[in-house]
């Protein structure tokens, strides 16, 4: 769906629709509309993100954070960051930029810039291993009454990356329940809530090596597009192993809803949006491409009929 183009364009149902450029046509306009809406929807999620681990990082390192834990603490932020920007390099490549264009010294200025960001996309996936490595790492806590913590430096796991203080409501909770601490630290929770908070980090690992193997797959699929070489079974093979690997965050952002994390729920929602539509980018693209090689090849059937 490259915007250069004044031939056709994708409508929000998925039809073709012939427009110029100078008279989009309205569903078309819709479309862009609700596409960027729900980019800027994502670039507000690393803000809400942000704020979150900028919360807890306080309490799981109170004496200060080194810099190579910055990328433990902030994980979830630096991902979203890079994310963000592979996914306007995907915008430009597969609906924006023409291919004479992308084929040229911008080229190498995109690719420098999907490097610097899958660099930290693979050290966010590392972080998420991390992280759960971390809450892990525990050992029963015996206490004759948690409430004697309240007012300490002790805080409770509600959730992951959830430590707060320790107050009367929660202490009774924790005195009715088995305890464990993250070792090396003063976060203290029940076997439930730290085996609750294990598993999601377990999704978050899941998550990021499933949309690692996406876009593995989607540069493949722009390359061999821009050259003409996406065709036959290549083609049909990459059509066949995406829709199984978005089904898996499908499935992980069912988890977040029915484990109440509305924010990683909406998250993964829009980021399964975002790529749907990169996705019919990529299917417009290739669309226009087996066009014009039909156009070209009728054009030569007629011109070698008119030579006889």
């Amino acid at each position: 769906m490259k915007l250069y183009c004044g031939s056709n364009q994708l409508s929000p149902q998925g039809g073709l629709m012939n427009t110029t450029t100078s008279g989009l046509s309205r569903n078309y306009i819709i479309y862009q509309i609700f596409k960027y809406t729900i980019y800027g929807f994502l670039t507000y999620n690393m803000y809400v993100f942000f704020e979150g681990e900028l919360s807890s990082s306080a309490q799981t390192f109170r004496n200060g954070i080194n810099l190579e834990d910055i990328i433990l603490a902030f994980s979830a932020s630096i991902d979203s960051l890079a994310w963000i920007i592979l996914l306007v390099v995907f915008e430009l490549e597969t609906a924006i930029i023409d291919d004479d264009t992308l084929k040229g010294p911008l080229f190498w200025v995109l690719l420098g810039v999907k490097t610097f960001s899958y660099v930290f996309i693979i050290y966010a996936a590392y972080g998420y291993i991390a992280r759960t490595m971390f809450i892990s790492d525990t050992s029963a806590f015996h206490i004759a009454d948690a409430c004697s913590l309240i007012g300490t430096s002790f805080t409770y796991i509600v959730t992951l990356d959830d430590y707060v203080p320790i107050t009367e409501a929660a202490c009774q909770v924790l005195n009715n329940a088995p305890l464990v601490q993250i070792n090396g630290t003063e976060i203290i929770g029940t076997v439930d809530a730290i085996t609750d908070a294990q598993r999601l980090g377990w999704v978050d690992i899941i998550n990021s090596n499933d949309w690692l193997l996406i876009v593995a797959i989607l540069e493949v699929d722009v390359y061999l597009q821009l050259h003409d070489k996406l065709t036959g079974r290549v083609y049909k093979i990459s059509q066949a192993i995406k829709p199984l690997l978005y089904l898996v965050l499908f499935i992980n952002a069912v988890y977040w809803g029915f484990k109440g994390d509305l924010v990683d729920f909406w998250d993964a929602v829009l980021w399964l949006l975002a790529f749907f539509f990169i996705e019919m980018n990529i299917f417009q693209w290739h669309e226009e491409k087996e066009e014009e090689k039909e156009e070209a090849h009728k054009l030569e059937l007629a011109e070698g009929n008119a030579n006889d």
